[in-house]
């Protein structure tokens, strides 16, 4: 009974989502009581399926981009991209999408999109054309780049941590693919957009012509913060080491902005998107539901069954399904309940190293497919309706269904070919 319940609220309340009558936060919201109310999860469970460690990340880097961004470093950056791509719509959309890919590769894709978002939106507004198109791309090249690297994606870390992989070891297996499927999403995006960021010639001359200068608001504060924020990012990159979390870096660094910056906390705590933060919390207790109702081990049980004894179906599979499987729920608790899937393949002697790859391909890369299939593109939609614009959530699928069917063919591609040919 609990499993027809909680999968009825999960497909009403995705729908919901989708269509958005009215705002997802309280769809979230609404959808993660109810699964309480109904008995699916207790209380204390719903606690416990809360990812913390996301939400504080989040809440973190939000103080800390609130505060660069009293700088004018944002407005300073945008003009410089502007500057670099001589306000050429596609020239600025591809650089925007590298920065960002590459970005997310060595700092966790929500951290990324939280600190160029803003650019973005600065430079779309000096040209006076939407940011819509330019955030779409971003989301896309944050969850490619993130893929990449340990570091990238958390999905990758947990992989990581299961199969005691090291940063090498994504890098020189993942790396190659994720350049190889993000110069394919680049391609697609080019396409798909162009007839949409035409900028008339003098609009283009206007934004070109504007002064770096005068937008630095405050010199003083701007050093203070990007050495903290300097710090903090190599935090990130060396979190391991250090024993500590991602998300008590991203506190450190912003309650240490906070006070060398002389910034109230109440004015930096009024700049945290808390209907983010909530849609997270909504959605963590939803997911546990389906968790808790047995459907999603049931889904990873009925897989290793029918894959059984052959490890090319095995590998495949497992790529495809974690894609799917992905863009619908979110890919951190799907990955944990996949890991011990993987691990009894390579008990019975199939190889290991394929599956852990198809399975990081796979969880990284479907995410692209829904507006809720990862952490970055809820983070990037919110943002943008907070700016006053909305990506609604068939628009984003449109082209993310798209970007990862090609993904998801050429990882299979790499995969046959690097390690079951």
């Amino acid at each position: 009974m609990e499993a027809w319940i909680a999968g009825v609220v999960f497909l009403v309340a995705y729908v919901l989502i989708a269509v958005e009558p009215f705002d997802r936060t309280l769809i979230a919201l609404i959808a993660g009581l109810l699964v309480i109310l109904l008995g699916v999860v207790d209380q204390d469970g719903a606690l416990a399926a809360v990812d913390w460690s996301v939400i504080l990340l989040l809440a973190g880097m939000m103080v800390i981009a609130s505060i660069l961004a009293r700088t004018g470093l944002f407005e300073w950056v945008a003009i410089r991209a502007v500057r670099l791509s001589r306000g050429h719509p596609i020239r600025l959309m591809l650089l925007l999408a590298v920065a960002t890919a590459i970005l997310s590769a060595f700092l966790d894709n929500v951290t990324t999109v939280i600190l160029t978002v803003p650019i973005t939106l600065v430079v779309t507004r000096r040209l006076g054309i939407s940011p819509v198109p330019y955030l779409i791309v971003q989301v896309l090249a944050s969850n490619i780049g993130g893929t990449a690297t340990l570091i990238g994606d958390p999905p990758n870390i947990m992989i990581g941590s299961a199969a005691d992989l090291g940063f090498d070891s994504f890098l020189i297996n993942l790396a190659p693919v994720a350049v190889i499927i993000f110069i394919a999403t680049a391609m697609l995006m080019v396409a798909a957009f162009r007839s949409r960021l035409e900028v008339p010639t003098e609009r283009r001359e206007a934004a070109v012509e504007a002064t770096e200068a005068a937008t630095i608001t405050n010199r003083p504060m701007l050093t203070r913060a990007l050495i903290v924020t300097g710090a903090t990012l190599a935090g990130f990159l060396f979190h391991r080491m250090l024993g500590l979390e991602p998300a008590t870096i991203a506190l450190l660094g912003a309650t240490v902005m906070m006070v060398v910056c002389r910034v109230d906390p109440h004015d930096a705590f009024r700049e945290v998107d808390w209907r983010t933060l909530f849609f997270f919390i909504g959605l963590f207790v939803l997911v546990e539901s389906l968790v808790e109702a047995g459907i999603i081990a049931g889904v990873a049980q009925f897989f290793a069954e029918r894959a059984a004894g052959d490890p090319a179906l095995a590998t495949v599979s497992l790529l495809w399904v974690s894609g799917g499987l992905s863009a619908i729920i979110d890919n951190i608790p799907y990955t944990a309940t996949a890991i011990p899937v993987v691990e009894h393949f390579v008990a019975q002697g199939m190889p290991a190293e394929p599956l852990w790859w198809s399975l990081a391909l796979g969880a990284c890369l479907g995410g692209n497919l829904t507006l809720v299939g990862a952490s970055a593109n809820v983070v990037v939609a919110n943002l943008a309706l907070a700016a006053g614009h909305r990506i609604r959530f068939f628009e984003f699928l449109r082209y993310g269904a798209v970007v990862t069917i090609v993904s998801l063919l050429i990882s299979t591609i790499y995969v046959w070919l690097r390690y079951l040919a």
